[in-house]
């Protein structure tokens, strides 16, 4: 320890400082950072680098935001496919520069809107997206060859895309020409988010099946964003997330791997999905670790020879948890914390969320704030004026290297124990992110961990804003017009590549060209699913202690 530091200490003895765990972060934290709480043989030129250059600390593009801003992709899905349809247009027509579609629960669970199990759900958490009529309605008007789209959608991934495909087709788009990204990441539904249907080795199949397609056929989409964000928003600590999402990465690598690909005619497609939660620093801090992890990862471990490989490529979302329905206005000021911590992070695509989403989904009001946050800092505030403003700091540094060291550990954990599937199998990864997300409840309801409006400075009127209302006759709609494409369409067609689905599924071969012909003859979701249930039979979770 230097001398300075020594006296400062003394002088600091005594005196009354707040402990060092503070909500949101994942390890106690020095009051003061300085060179010698760097790892001893930190070196800048192999740690940090450039912007551009191996381990990508400081990012993936030479010139950072002062080439190209990130993308504003605000996540939007609702009602019927015309609904959605108004917004997506109204947000382009806003500055956004790129689609975001949520899917209601039945077409993420393989529900046809009419299916009992449907009742009450159809279009309240997303768009309803029963075929490809409801797709071909839903991009209606939208260039599809000039515009992005991302679609947050995983065990019906392969359907969802054909159809896009099957859209852009009639158009006279060209395969090659559509740019977007399929969630595609089945492994996190077992951990956190629970919208699978399948068994693990029937879905990775599926996964498999459409990294194998899209490195073919859509050299411009990426067929898998690893998702780390709903491991967060299930309670999991800023190690966990980063950890989690790299066992899962890890295994689709291998996966694409054994099916006979190249890693580098895949890996570059590779896309990944983050939260930024509240802890600015140790969230900018996150995305810096997480660049230098996935790139040492496909270098060194998987032997990627292409750069491009080693890039990791990632969509940032503010952390939906954390919003509250106390004092909603507040939700604007973390989502703006949270947005920036992003930005400080190199992210390279944005949603920032909408001060009513813990009431309602958003009003069109909220939404158009939530965009506005976004393009005041990328246009007000001068955060990207400067590549890597946090690059060099001994306090992010510190916290990068921390980061990165104790996911690395706990990755390692999950690889003594046989791979993500088995951590998947045994309920290990579950019950890790239960047990964060118990200590934080408990921190909250205690008062250890402060939430404004919640425990922390909170008013006994409030004054909330009016709550987004869906049509309540859209079941009613939905369903005649479902039943009305069942009595026009050709159902012999339909019958034939249910069939052919149905023994391609049996057999070892890919499911995404039966699957597309399904699709063509407008055959619906529930039915594809429920030809693969038979053979698949459906997931039940293990325990959880």
């Amino acid at each position: 320890m230097s001398e300075d530091r020594e006296r400062w200490r003394g002088a600091i003895d005594g005196q009354p400082l707040r402990p060092g765990r503070f909500a949101g972060s994942s390890f106690p934290l020095e009051p003061l950072y300085a060179p010698e709480d760097l790892p001893a043989g930190f070196d800048p030129e192999r740690d940090l680098g450039y912007p551009g250059f191996f381990p990508f600390t400081r990012g993936i593009q030479p010139t950072g935001y002062r080439g190209r801003l990130w993308t504003m992709r605000q996540y939007a899905g609702f009602g019927s496919a015309e609904e959605t349809n108004a917004r997506f247009r109204w947000l382009l027509e806003q500055g956004q520069t790129g689609l975001s579609v949520a899917f209601d629960l039945p077409t993420q669970m393989g529900y046809d809107s009419t299916d009992p199990l449907a009742e009450g759900e159809a279009g309240r958490a997303g768009v309803a997206i029963d075929s490809l009529e409801d797709m071909e309605r839903l991009f209606d008007g939208i260039p599809l060859d000039r515009v992005t789209t991302s679609m947050t959608i995983n065990a019906t991934a392969a359907i969802l895309l054909s159809m896009y495909e099957a859209v852009a087709e009639s158009r006279g788009v060209p395969a090659a020409s559509l740019g977007g990204t399929t969630q595609n990441d089945i492994l996190k539904e077992y951990q956190a988010r629970g919208t699978f249907i399948f068994p693990p080795g029937p879905s990775l199949r599926l996964t498999t099946d459409l990294i194998e397609y899209c490195t073919r056929r859509l050299p411009r989409w990426n067929p898998i964003s690893v998702s780390g964000y709903h491991i967060r928003e299930a309670g999991a600590t800023a190690v966990q997330e980063l950890a989690f999402t790299f066992a899962n990465g890890r295994a689709y690598v291998r996966a694409a791997i054994e099916r006979g690909l190249a890693v580098d005619s895949f890996a570059p497609r590779i896309s990944f999905f983050f939260n930024a939660h509240n802890h600015l620093f140790e969230e900018a801090a996150k995305f810096r670790a997480a660049r230098r992890i996935w790139a040492r990862i496909m270098r060194d471990e998987f032997g990627a020879t292409d750069p491009r490989s080693w890039m990791l490529r990632f969509h940032t979302q503010t952390a939906g948890s954390t919003l509250t329905a106390q004092q909603p206005d507040v939700n604007v000021v973390r989502t703006a914390v949270q947005a920036i911590a992003a930005v400080l992070g190199g992210t390279q695509s944005l949603h920032t969320n909408s001060r009513d989403e813990a009431l309602s989904l958003p009003s069109e009001e909220a939404a158009l704030l939530a965009l506005r946050t976004q393009q005041v800092l990328a246009e007000e505030s001068g955060i990207a004026d400067v590549i890597d403003p946090l690059g060099g700091s001994w306090y992010v540094e510190a916290l990068t290297e921390r980061l990165e060291r104790e996911a690395g550990a706990l990755m390692a954990r999950i690889e003594e124990m046989g791979g993500i599937l088995k951590a998947i199998e045994t309920g290990f990864i579950q019950n890790e992110i239960h047990q964060s997300a118990y200590a934080h409840q408990r921190a909250v309801q205690s008062g250890e961990a402060g939430v404004v409006g919640v425990n922390r400075h909170v008013m006994e009127e409030q004054v909330r804003p009016p709550a987004f209302r869906l049509d309540p006759d859209l079941a009613r709609s939905q369903a005649g017009r479902l039943e009305a494409l069942r009595r026009r369409r050709d159902a012999a067609r339909v019958e034939a590549a249910l069939g052919a689905l149905e023994r391609n599924a049996r057999g070892e071969g890919s499911l995404i060209e039966p699957l597309s012909e399904c699709v063509r003859a407008y055959a619906t979701v529930g039915e594809m699913c429920g030809r693969l249930r038979g053979v698949f039979g459906v997931y039940r979770e293990p325990g959880v202690r």
